[in-house]
């Protein structure tokens, strides 16, 4: 029987055995709920007056996955695998009554049952290649059985989950329950089965495939999966499962498992999913400090920053002011926020009545003094001190006291623009990333003066509003923008040396970067910060930007683009470049691809040395958070510090010597003791 401390209870409805699982708050199967369940299989087993298993869950969820705190620790019996198949090999039926989310391992333990029910609202879904895994308890190898080879390669290698309707019409689900109903229904579907003979076993189903199915799977997703691990493990061992007997395709399953979870792409990914949620943690204040009320939210500016941060507050339902100085750019922001949602709306992301509702939120207004009454008022204005300065001493002015002021500034000193205030106590930024409705990364700058209970309650703001928030200190750049300028300097040097951008972003799209620096310059616009003068030319940026070589929304930067955006080396550029480095009698030699990453991704690394021993940042996996979730750093390699630990400190340190760098203190302190930036 189950210990007095199990989070597994066994409960008699007549022959009917009901297992609880109580594991606050997702029902992780770790090794006490492994054990439980263990016990009362074995329980069931043993008692003749039980003639069927119900396994379900208290609490918001039927098992959300793994305990993947466990990954690292040694192996407590029984692991799930051992689990799931004693749970199969039960004599008598066994029904997973599924709520909430059965993700994971918690979907293992639904295949093993022999019989499914689930609430209409409940998810299903294998999310372990998200890090960097395959489903390792025969996931791979009952899911293809139980719903389809077509579905089974969308689940394991995508890692989506999928609705318990979805999951009825594929056969994955048995039964849907009444929505208030579930063990009322469990029950009478258990009286139903628990004489039928044979018994159900998903792993004994035969599978029908088209062999054609596989290549033409991977052909349609090469892009999304390249310089992935997982995705392809998961198809061939999908592909393993139409081979040969489950006994055998779960030998091959495991195998996989344990290669890709001793893996270094498992092992950044793992370290970014901890990382987002140690994020959100903010040293020296206590977590149940007292929070300020935000139910109204001021936005200034309608553009194309202003616009999107509104939405996302208007899309987790609060009530969001927004000022413009003209009607006519009120107007065009107001609308492109609604082609933004009925865009969504059309690709049946949102409802109609959900895109009114949102807009319903929205007063527009060509007055600052209409901010009176908001709790957050967030400035998204030109990038110079002096307009900010006048704002926010207007808003001293007009905001109600303990008003919380921001600037989404993604360069300038917060506490210069506090300063402009008689309560710098109030102030802080918040750095949205471009497009602000989709990007998940927020930076939320801590001033000097910003008061603990602002910055707390601007974290809890943002996980309202599905942001993943890093606290950064005051610095030029804050985080993500301060390490972006070395490799970005270092990129146009490599340029008059000998480089050319298509050689330079090419080792950073293969490094697994979505673009390189001269891509991302052409996309975001050449002209962005450009001092507006053609006559004063200084750099290879002034010359293009004279002759409105702006990027591809004028169709030509760094880059020359057709009709439809797609990018060809410019001989033009060609030609500039040359005139530069003839002009700047730069010598020339043979760049290696090697050099472009000990110059450009190196001193990233040394930068984000300089911010951690600065206090700018507040652990290392911080940096790599907003560097994962801001600039499009590949997640599997766990962000620049995690990506530094792997290489080595003393590799980094001598790589940038051979160059001439400066290194910084902290990163060769690390080289010589042979340390990590994570620990």
């Amino acid at each position: 029987m189950t210990t007095e401390s199990s989070p597994i209870t066994q409960e008699r409805h007549g022959d009917v055995l009901v297992l609880w699982s109580d594991n606050p708050p997702v029902n992780a199967l770790g090794a006490a709920v492994r054990i439980g369940l263990a016990e009362g299989i074995e329980a069931a087993a043993a008692d003749d007056g039980v003639k069927a298993v119900i396994i379900a869950c208290r609490g918001k969820t039927f098992f959300a996955g793994a305990d993947i705190t466990e990954f690292t620790k040694p192996p407590v019996q029984p692991l799930l695998p051992e689990l799931v198949d004693r749970i199969e090999a039960l004599d008598k039926p066994v029904i997973a009554a599924i709520h909430g989310t059965a993700l994971g391992g918690g979907c293992e333990v639904a295949l093993a049952s022999h019989y499914r029910i689930a609430v209409p609202s409940a998810k299903l879904g294998t999310p372990e290649v998200k890090l960097g895994l395959l489903p390792g308890a025969g996931g791979t190898q009952r899911l293809p059985r139980a719903a389809g080879v077509e579905l089974a390669l969308e689940m394991v290698t995508k890692g989506d989950p999928i609705s318990a309707g979805d999951a009825h019409k594929a056969g994955l689900v048995d039964r849907l329950a009444g929505a208030d109903s579930l063990i009322a229904d469990a029950l009478a579907l258990a009286n139903e089965v628990k004489d039928v003979r044979p018994i159900p076993r998903v792993s004994e189903k035969p599978l029908a495939h088209d062999p054609a199915v596989f290549e033409g799977f991977r052909k349609a997703n090469a892009r999304r999966f390249r310089g992935l691990d997982a995705p392809e493990a998961n198809i061939a061992c999908v592909e393993a499962a139409t081979k040969m007997p489950y006994a055998e395709g779960v030998q091959i399953e495991r195998q996989s498992f344990m290669r890709l979870m001793f893996g270094v792409q498992s092992a950044a990914l793992r370290h970014i999913f901890f990382a987002e949620r140690k994020a959100s943690k903010i040293d020296g204040i206590a977590e149940d400090i007292a929070l300020r009320p935000v139910n109204r939210v001021g936005v200034i500016g309608a553009g194309t920053m202003g616009g999107g941060i509104s939405m996302n507050f208007l899309s987790a339902g609060i009530p969001v002011t927004i000022v413009e100085m003209q009607q006519d750019a009120l107007d065009r922001g107001t609308g492109t926020m609604r082609k933004n949602y009925e865009a969504t709306a059309a690709k049946g992301r949102m409802t109609a009545e959900q895109v009114e509702g949102a807009m319903s939120l929205l007063k527009p207004s060509l007055s600052l003094e209409d901010l009176a009454d908001c709790d957050l008022i967030i400035e998204a204005v030109y990038e110079n001190m002096d307009v900010k300065k006048d704002i926010f001493g207007k808003l001293d002015r007009i905001a109600k006291p303990g008003a919380i002021l921001a600037s989404n500034t993604s360069y300038l000193d917060i506490n210069e623009i506090a300063a402009s205030t008689s309560r710098p106590q109030d102030v802080l930024g918040l750095h949205f990333f471009s497009p602000a409705n989709i990007m998940k990364l927020l930076e939320v700058v801590r001033g000097d003066k910003t008061a603990d209970d602002v910055l707390a309650t601007a974290m809890a703001v943002a996980k309202k509003i599905r942001k993943v928030a890093v606290v950064a200190g005051v610095c030029h750049g804050f985080i993500g923008n301060r390490m972006l300028m070395p490799r970005q300097i270092e990129a146009n040097r490599l340029l008059l040396e000998g480089a050319t951008p298509e050689q330079i972003d090419r080792v950073h799209v293969e490094f697994g970067m979505p673009m390189g620096p001269f891509q991302m310059a052409d996309l975001a616009g050449v002209d962005i910060g450009w001092h507006r003068d053609p006559t004063r030319i200084e750099d290879i940026r002034d010359q293009l930007c004279a002759e409105e070589r702006w990027g591809q929304k004028k169709g030509a930067g760094f880059y020359d683009y057709d009709d439809k955006r797609n990018p060809s080396p410019s001989p033009r550029v060609a030609e500039i470049i040359q005139e530069w480095r003839d002009k700047t009698g730069t010598p020339q030699h043979e760049v290696t691809d090697e050099e472009i990453v000990e110059r450009t991704l190196y001193p990233m690394v040394n930068e984000g040395a300089l911010i951690l021993a600065e206090g700018k940042a507040q652990r290392a996996s911080d940096i790599d958070v907003v560097w994962v979730y801001g600039y499009g750093w590949p997640p599997y390699r766990g962000g620049p510090m995690f990506w530094a630990d792997l290489e080595g400190a003393k590799k980094i340190v001598a790589g940038m010597e051979k160059h001439g760098f400066e290194i910084a203190p902290l990163l060769r302190e690390k080289a010589e003791k042979g340390e990590r930036f994570n620990r």
